[in-house]
Formats: structure tokens, C-alpha cells, sequence
């Protein structure tokens, strides 16, 4: 048995359709689904809400629910803000930059582009609070894959014992420059 892949990450939102458009004018996903229910099916639960699907390429899919009856929506305060967001792949570091120009000229502030030695990314908030990625691979990131891949069980099982960040991917942070 093995996972075939994800259907769908589900997050709340507070306007369905805001998020919608959102998503659609800034990340350019477009709008595939929406289901709207009184109950909840799994719970029978009289909840009313609005779950609406954004295409997040190649199979993957965004939704949202908005839930009117609930308490406002909040974010888990023991958390850092930048630990949870959703990261989204781009083609290369061009579609980066384009998509920073895009929603920077759209009143979106942007964080970045931050170099994380396999990838390169920029982040920001949508309109309901949820920290957003976009990434791209560096040109560079199939053989520091290799190295990472060779050296991630050693990695996990050190700050198993140690929670100290292990130092077997500092290569990532070092630019080796030739003559």
C-alpha cells in the first residue's frame, strides 16, 4: 500500500469569494470547485459552509472553507507566523522575479528572494493571514540534493539527541566561487 498523492489541503478563509479571486488575480490558479452544505457530511453537524477548489497545477488543489457560524478565524500563537505556510513550485527564477513584480504592483508586500541553497523563494500573506511560498529550484539543486540525501538520516538522528541544528548541510550557505 502507498499514498497516490494528495487530493487536497483544505485551510479556513474568511471570504470565499475574496479568496477565490485572490488566488485568481495574484497566483493566477483558477476556480474549479465549489460545495456548499448545511451539514457536515463526515459529522452530521449542522454547520453551513462554503468550500470552494483552486487549481494549484499539475493535480494539486487548494480549498478553503468559509464558515460563518464559527468564531473568527485566529492562527496557533505558540507558533511562529513563518513555520506554517503553504510553498508552491514556479519554473525558474525569472517566473520568481515576475511573480514578486506582480504582487508588489498589486499592494502585495514581499519578503525576499531568499537563497535556501536548493531553492530560492519569496514570501507573503493572502488576505485571510496564511503565509504563502513561492519557490524555484536553483540551478544547481540536483547534486546538492545528492549531498543532502546522503546525509539526512545522519542529520535527523543528531538533533534527535542533540535539538541543535546539525551542520551537515552547511555546504547549502557556502558559494563556492572559481578563478
Amino acid at each position: 500500500m502507498k499514498i497516490d498523492r494528495i487530493h487536497h489541503v483544505a485551510y479556513r478563509c474568511r471570504d470565499a469569494k475574496q479568496t477565490v479571486l485572490w488566488y485568481q488575480q495574484m497566483l493566477h490558479m483558477d476556480f474549479v470547485l465549489a460545495i456548499a452544505e448545511d451539514r457536515v457530511p463526515s459529522t452530521k453537524a449542522p454547520d453551513p459552509y462554503m468550500h470552494v477548489f483552486l487549481d494549484a497545477g499539475m493535480g494539486n488543489v487548494l480549498a478553503f472553507f468559509e464558515l460563518p457560524t464559527q468564531p473568527p478565524m485566529g492562527r496557533d500563537t505558540n507558533t511562529p507566523e513563518w513555520v506554517q505556510h503553504i510553498a508552491f513550485q514556479v519554473k525558474d527564477r525569472a517566473e520568481l522575479l515576475a511573480f514578486k513584480t506582480h504582487l508588489e504592483a498589486n499592494g502585495v508586500p514581499v519578503l525576499g528572494v531568499t537563497d535556501h541553497g536548493v531553492f530560492h523563494s519569496i514570501y507573503f500573506f493572502d488576505p485571510n493571514g496564511h503565509r504563502l511560498e513561492l519557490a524555484c529550484p536553483d540551478p544547481d539543486a540536483a547534486a546538492q540534493l545528492q549531498r543532502l540525501d546522503a546525509v539526512k538520516w545522519d542529520m535527523l538522528e543528531e538533533w534527535s539527541q542533540t535539538k541543535r541544528a546539525p551542520q551537515h548541510a552547511a555546504f547549502l550557505h557556502v558559494k563556492e566561487f572559481s578563478p
